[in-house]
């Protein structure tokens, strides 16, 4: 999976992460929730090629993907909680 194609698929998977944390500390639009998904994408493929799951033109699969969104999206509420 291509660069481009972890963002598109980062973005579908940071709407999938949303659905499956709602909360008050996420983020509250789209495209903020899209972006971190896409982070979350590409987290889970970085990790996983640094574990040895994936390889050097690999991309983390649906789960993982959604899960590094998940842990992406508790980062950023933690973050932000005591913001305004």
């Amino acid at each position: 999976m291509g660069f481009l194609s972890t963002i598109i698929f980062g973005l579908v998977v940071g709407i999938i992460a949303k659905f499956l944390m709602p909360g008050k500390n996420e983020p509250q639009g789209f495209i903020m929730t899209a972006l971190l998904g896409v982070v979350g994408a590409i987290a889970a493929s970085y990790f996983g090629q640094f574990m040895g799951w994936y390889g050097a033109n690999q991309g983390a699969g649906w789960i993982a993907s959604i899960i590094g969104a998940m842990v992406v999206l508790g980062i950023y509420g933690a973050v932000t909680k005591n913001q305004g």
